[in-house]
């Protein structure tokens, strides 16, 4: 393999037994070139004077950072609620990990033992979407993998269509799942099951190492992060769209963006994966799938844990997130965390359900709100029951300063947020060899609250033709 001396990495994780693991090069694709970069993240890594070229050879595979010995991790999963007994990294090849806790992976780089009759490649479209999102939750703040560069090639792929391949260099400060878990427990190798929870706890949660129960602490934590996930995903109206156990980080992060969607209209019952014919990972349903899937971890570490402790924790999940919840919501509103308010935003996502309401442009809107109701009405077909909120909310806020509510609101409601047409937009234009789309809709994401003049358009309403785009889990 040749060696780049650019950084160095490490595979603590391949000190694990070997059941854990398949260590395999990657395949790299042909004839590729550089689609975006992400300068911000290179530069924090101490790679911003890296040569494109060099790009280019890492994320395909074809050169190696030093200490680089290339694997595919082995998990389980629960696939819409049915057990898969093994899935692993059916495309995905990790590369090791940095000093400062970033683990390297390649998405589209081949196939490996866990492929699965898959090819193990990412098709253009997809990367697009994942590299992008990934950094536009990022500047969202909220916990999520991430992407350093993305390539592509004249490789080609069969889908519904041909297409060309694409790989995708992200980052983790984990690549443990909920599966993980599933895996070693389903597979009666209680003993791997605890070295792995070893392993998690001092890769996530090294505070907990020298402390007693820490198998349960360490659960604790796991639902504590999932819940307030949760409550962020809500909060800016984010559909993961497959929920699946071996998608679920333990370290409470947001991880495998297929068929993902921001909300275009506020709706509960918003299905953004048309797999998902029955709607179990509906926008709505997403919090409770979160304790679900806490509910399969949990009966995977109960060979480590007692079950009955572990239960009384997960009892606790509901009022975590409805806490968490609240809070980010009443920031968005601008208003004083408080009694009453959940009935209080409850009533508002009802007469946005009910209206057809652009759910970001409504709270990016009201941001600015100084009491005249004109522009926040227009927003709505029927504007009397808003209007009626509004009066309640005239005295929510008639004790908070006007410019200290609306510089706080405004920092808290993004003015964008990267909906599918957006990104369709960009990856039609990447199909025919123009990535500039991809890029400024990277400078965005990182920067959502500010204003982008130049792209205003995307601040508004999305057009009508263009809502609720259902996508496919096909990459």
């Amino acid at each position: 393999m040749k060696k780049n001396n650019t950084l160095k990495l490490s595979s603590s994780y391949l000190q694990l037994d070997e059941l854990f693991y398949h260590k395999v090069i990657p395949t790299p694709l042909q004839n590729t070139f550089l689609i975006s970069k992400n300068s911000s993240l290179l530069k924090e890594l101490n790679l911003e004077n890296i040569d494109d070229e060099v790009l280019i050879s890492l994320i395909n595979g074809s050169e190696f950072f030093e200490g680089s010995t290339p694997f595919a991790m082995c998990y389980a999963g629960h696939q819409f609620g049915h057990f898969v007994p093994r899935l692993g990294d059916g495309r995905a090849i990790n590369l090791g990990k940095s000093q400062d806790g970033w683990n390297f992976q390649l998405k589209g780089a081949g196939q490996t033992r866990y492929s699965r009759q898959g090819d193990g490649r990412a098709v253009l479209r997809s990367s697009i979407r994942e590299y992008l999102m990934s950094e536009a939750m990022f500047g969202l703040n909220i916990p999520t993998s991430r992407a350093l560069g993305i390539i592509g090639s004249e490789t080609q792929v069969a889908r519904e269509k041909w297409e060309t391949g694409s790989i995708v260099m992200r980052l983790s400060p984990s690549w443990i799942r909920f599966g993980s878990f599933e895996y070693f427990y389903h597979t009666k190798n209680y003993h791997l099951l605890e070295q792995l929870a070893e392993f998690t706890i001092d890769e996530s949660f090294p505070e907990l190492k020298e402390k007693d129960d820490h198998f349960f602490l360490m659960f604790e934590k796991i639902v504590q992060k999932t819940a307030n996930l949760m409550a962020m995903w809500q909060s800016v109206g984010f559909n993961h769209g497959v929920m699946n156990t071996d998608n679920m980080s333990i370290s409470g992060l947001t991880i495998d963006y297929g068929p993902y969607a921001f909300l275009d209209d506020f709706n509960n019952h918003y299905i953004c994966n048309h797999t998902d014919v029955e709607g179990r990972y509906s926008f709505g349903n997403q919090p409770f799938i979160g304790k679900w899937n806490l509910a399969m971890l949990l009966r995977a570490l109960s060979p480590l844990v007692n079950i009955k402790r572990m239960e009384t924790v997960l009892e606790n999940y509901a009022s975590l997130y409805k806490s968490d919840y609240q809070d980010i919501m009443s920031k968005k509103l601008g208003i004083r965390n408080e009694t009453g308010n959940a009935e209080f935003i409850q009533k508002l996502l009802n007469i946005m359900q009910n209206q057809g309401v652009d759910y970001t442009l409504f709270f990016r809107t009201l941001s600015r709100y100084d009491g005249d109701k004109k522009d926040l009405l227009n927003l709505t077909l029927k504007p009397d029951d808003l209007e009626k909120w509004l009066n309640l909310y005239d005295n929510r806020i008639s004790e908070i300063g006007l410019e200290d509510r609306i510089s706080k609101m405004v920092k808290t409601n993004p003015k964008y947020v990267l909906k599918n047409y957006m990104l369709q937009e960009a990856i039609d234009k990447a199909e025919k060899g123009d990535f500039s789309l991809v890029n400024n809709l990277l400078e965005i994401a990182h920067k959502p609250f500010d204003e982008h003049l130049e792209f205003e358009r995307y601040s508004e309403a999305t057009p009508k033709q263009e809502k609720n785009i259902i996508l496919s889990c096909s990459s």
